[in-house]
């Protein structure tokens, strides 16, 4: 027994392993699962529990943290879960799950008498690793207590956007957020593919602008990550961000609005993915701009 809180995470890819282990040194006693077992296992050197299952994970759990592909991927591992877990266990829901299946999440945790957040985050790699992400979060004051020392642990910031989390807003937000990420991706990759055809230096754009308010540490970042050729590990793949990409378009399409910079974007990961560069950094669409042989 232990009086320490009990955090589950389900999920433990880029995001979630890193998300793990920073659980692990606020000292949170915490479970790891995931669907592929050999991206857990390492976490056991950092403290954590491996669990076979995800019913084993959640049981006894005093927060539920899922950090998995998509909305549907969350769902169907919540089910697997769903006999062991305890009414009144918070469930801090972190994954890029879009608008549409926010409701269907909300709709679980009640069936199951679970306090939900709706708690995606903003980061990639270092900062996950770091315990630097944002966590825009919506949910109830009743669980906060529980929910905060964990926020706390994976985050530099937690920002509120609500205290109904079937609501969405926190979804919303993130997706708004997204966009912008997306959309400076797939721009750095098309100034360094122009840069390329045309015979420009990279570094004459980047000297151009330096200091203006045109210069993005950003831009730089992502176009550093092509030219030194550093591609993998990914902070965030090219297969994800296709993802997020068509989140991000459908909510559009609910609203009203056509996104055609975010449909672009789409399609450049999806070229890049198709090329072989799925589990690449997402600065791989750089290479959507040229037929798989002379892109190298």
């Amino acid at each position: 027994m232990t009086d320490k809180t009990t955090v589950t995470v389900l999920g433990t890819g880029i995001m979630g392993a890193a998300m793990a282990r920073n659980l692990c040194r606020a000292g949170l006693a915490v479970r790891a699962w995931n669907r592929t077992r050999e991206k857990a296992e390492p976490l056991a050197a950092d403290g954590a529990h491996v669990a076979g299952t995800a019913a084993e994970a959640v049981e006894g759990a005093d927060v539920v943290l899922t950090m998995l592909y998509d909305g549907n991927t969350v769902l169907d591992v919540m089910r697997e879960a769903a006999p062991a877990l305890r009414p009144g266990t918070v469930w801090a829901q972190c994954t890029t799950a879009g608008t549409e299946l926010v409701a269907d999440l909300a709709a679980f945790a009640r069936e199951h008498g679970l306090v939900f957040y709706d708690a995606p985050v903003l980061g990639t790699r270092q900062p996950a690793e770091t315990g630097q992400l944002t966590v825009l979060a919506a949910g109830p004051e009743e669980g906060r207590e529980a929910v905060t020392p964990v926020f706390d642990a994976v985050g530099a910031k937690t920002v509120w956007t609500g205290e109904d989390g079937s609501a969405g807003s926190a979804s919303r937000l993130k997706l708004v957020a997204n966009s912008w990420v997306l959309a400076a991706t797939a721009a750095a990759g098309e100034v360094l593919a122009l840069s390329k055809a045309l015979g420009v230096d990279p570094q004459g754009f980047f000297d151009l602008i330096e200091g203006g308010p045109l210069d993005m540490g950003y831009l730089r970042a992502k176009s550093a990550l092509v030219l030194d050729q550093r591609l993998t590990p990914a902070s965030f793949a090219v297969a994800t961000a296709e993802k997020d990409a068509r989140l991000i378009l459908e909510a559009g399409e609910r609203g009203g609005v056509r996104l055609d910079v975010a449909e672009a974007a789409a399609e450049r990961f999806a070229r890049a993915a198709a090329q072989g560069h799925a589990d690449e950094d997402m600065a791989a669409a750089y290479f959507a701009s040229f037929d798989e042989k002379s892109g190298d």
